[in-house]
């Protein structure tokens, strides 16, 4: 399901989600992530190209059959792998650039966004946290990572109306960093910014970017339990199970 390599000259990681349809994130393939991500820290991995080996998806974001009339026991093991997923990816001591070549809502946008730069194909893929849509709700900490990347009131608007974001948008409001025309050009931008690191301190590097993140991890370091417990109670509800299997159905008409 997920596919690494490491330029052993450069020292950068190339690492291609690959699970077939959409990328959803379920329990195993966020597992198989984190581990990932810990490995190339300890190869010394000098920067991680994030992109996906499937046509017109980047990632469709967190596996709804995860939260569908959950055994609340898997539940709490995806939830507690989801958010030491996203820690490692947001922390990782090394640079890291998204290659958004495909569609990448909600769980997909996070992961994007956990990134320190973003790359995106253009001009018909959409990005976005679009969790209002399907009857749910963004987690303080998927919503505290929009914030740190466009600002509060972009953050705010794209949150409570689901926005979807064009490719061209989300280059407007610093959702992404570059717009180009095809993957290949894409990770070669991807390349380029890591590049940047060559003379710069891991050390430093890594100081730097905890201090300035701090804020964004602070409340879920703190928080981790009581994020869960809310979780369980929330998909339990029998408005959010209904609304979730509407929209199963839907996927499968």
């Amino acid at each position: 399901m997920l596919l690494s390599a490491i330029d052993e000259k450069t020292g950068i990681a190339t690492v291609t989600l690959n699970k077939p349809p959409v990328n959803s994130l379920n329990l195993e393939f966020l597992e198989e992530i984190k581990n990932q991500i810990l490995q190339l820290q300890n190869e010394k991995a000098r920067g991680m190209i994030l992109t996906s080996g499937l046509q017109k998806v980047f990632s469709a974001g967190l596996d709804i059959t995860e939260f569908y009339q959950p055994d609340l026991s898997r539940l709490a093991q995806f939830w507690t792998t989801l958010q030491d997923t996203w820690l490692a990816l947001y922390l990782a001591p090394f640079p890291t650039t998204a290659v958004i070549n495909g569609h990448s809502p909600a769980g997909g946008c996070l992961m994007a966004m956990s990134c320190d730069y973003r790359v995106m194909v253009g001009p018909k893929y959409t990005i976005g946290l679009n969790e209002t849509k399907l009857g749910i709700v963004a987690p303080k900490w998927f919503q505290d990572t929009m914030v740190a990347v466009i600002g509060q009131r972009n953050a705010e608007l794209s949150l409570i109306l689901g926005k979807m974001y064009t490719t061209e948008e989300a280059l407007k409001i610093g959702l992404v960093d570059e717009s180009v025309a095809d993957t290949n050009t894409a990770i070669e931008k991807g390349i380029q910014f890591l590049h940047n690191f060559q003379n710069i301190s891991p050390w430093a590097f890594k100081m730097t970017k905890d201090i300035s993140r701090q804020p964004t991890v602070q409340w879920l370091l703190e928080n981790k339990k009581k994020d869960l417990d809310f979780t369980l109670n929330f998909m339990q509800s029998s408005n959010i199970q209904k609304g979730l299997g509407l929209y199963l159905q839907s996927l499968k008409k």
